[in-house]
């Protein structure tokens, strides 16, 4: 029985992680490890490994990594910890095969350490491009340090060979959180306005906006445009989930903070929103507003359109309903206005999304189960 060891580090990872894991979990020929690291195990991010244990998993191991700042010296120090723990965790697992998704420093962490016991790794979502982000490169790397690879679109996969990786060890299958969304079952409207203590009414944003880390020094002049723009259309209700723990986060979490204490008639703010009160709340808003890259993967499933601002997610192929943007005022506002218009509201209800693919876990664990792990490691640079 081949040992599986999946590795997650925030909020949103997990809640596209989550079906695999359930699959491989209830596989009789794979036994699921799982560690939990980086923003789960924090209180400042919602202590979010407690989602996990909810769900029905057991967490193998917990590694601690993460320091209580956000500058660029916090967040290489927190990979060096990353590292000495996940070493931990290896020597006492041995997984056979370990499963990361995406482009995270402390994935970078988990799969460097990796390296050095020879433990194959599988990856999800390489060959994507984020030009505004330190992540774009930490993703290209995790890539090179893969051994299996499971791409989001035929695109991804020609640019993860262009790497340098095997062509029969790179598989399209699509994006599995647009595949979450289509087997998933959601909370009513009013379960969720119950649930968040917080009522959508009929005009309502999901907003999301991260530091764009590749930059210096613009995340709080780039969330103060974003917030003034939001401040001259009262008439929607507005749900903050809060950034993730890269560097400059904590300047967008006070200015959210803040502008949510001049708002408390129509905004609120959470740490995290779990998968299932996420999604239910993508089925409801009018529109999600930010630079995540769930505006770009996900969001077009539901129907409703994206305003993707800033550069952190440059480069990602959208659907017709993503309308990009640039971050002053102006732009932002140019922007909001035209995911209201009547062509990008025509486009989204098409609900066209280029990272759907039918049986994206179940291909992903197909290989799991059966592609040969002997001489796996050993990896020959494959030239075009």
């Amino acid at each position: 029985m081949r040992k599986i060891c999946v590795i997650t580090g925030s909020r949103a990872e997990y809640g596209l992680l989550s079906g695999l894991m359930k699959q491989i979990d209830e596989s009789e020929d794979l036994k699921l490890q799982v560690i939990a690291t980086n923003m789960h195990l924090s209180p400042e991010f919602g202590l979010t490994y407690k989602e996990i244990e909810k769900d029905g998993f057991v967490i193998d191991k917990r590694v601690e990594m993460l320091l209580s700042s956000d500058t660029s010296s916090a967040t290489a120090k927190s990979v060096g910890l990353g590292m000495i723990g996940f070493a931990d965790a290896y020597e006492d697992l041995r997984p056979d095969l370990i499963v990361v998704l995406g482009d995270r420093y402390e994935i970078l962490a988990a799969v460097s350490a990796a390296l050095f016991f020879k433990i194959p790794v599988a990856h999800l979502h390489g060959g994507e491009i984020t030009e505004g982000a330190y992540d774009d490169a930490i993703r290209h790397a995790i890539t090179k340090m893969s051994h299996l690879h499971f791409t989001s679109t035929e695109e991804y996969r020609k640019r993860v060979i262009q790497l340098g990786e095997s062509p029969d060890r790179v598989f399209n299958v699509g994006a599995i959180g647009v595949e979450n969304i289509k087997k998933g079952s959601f909370l009513s409207k009013e379960e969720l306005e119950n649930s968040l203590g917080f009522k959508l009414g009929d005009k309502s944003l999901l907003v999301t906006f991260h530091p764009v880390t590749l930059e210096t020094c613009t995340a709080r002049e780039q969330c103060d445009n974003l917030l003034e723009v939001l401040a001259r259309h009262p008439e929607y209700r507005i749900l903050f989930t809060l950034p993730n723990s890269d560097t400059d986060g904590r300047v967008i979490i006070d200015c959210i903070k803040d502008f949510v204490a001049k708002n408390e008639d129509r905004a609120i703010a959470f740490k995290s929103l779990g998968k299932l009160r996420y999604l239910s709340a993508l089925k409801y808003v009018s529109a999600a507003i930010g630079n995540s890259s769930s505006g770009i993967l996900e969001v077009s499933s539901f129907g409703i359109p994206t305003l993707d601002i800033g550069d952190r997610q440059k480069g990602r192929i959208a659907a017709k309903s993503v309308v990009h943007c640039g971050t002053s005022t102006e732009e932002i506002e140019q922007g909001f206005r035209l995911i209201f218009s009547e062509t990008i509201q025509s486009a989204s209800k098409l609900r066209s999304n280029p990272y759907e693919k039918e049986g994206t876990t179940d291909m992903i664990v197909s290989q799991l189960k059966t592609y040969p792990l002997e001489n796996l490691i050993q990896k020959s640079f494959y030239n075009l």
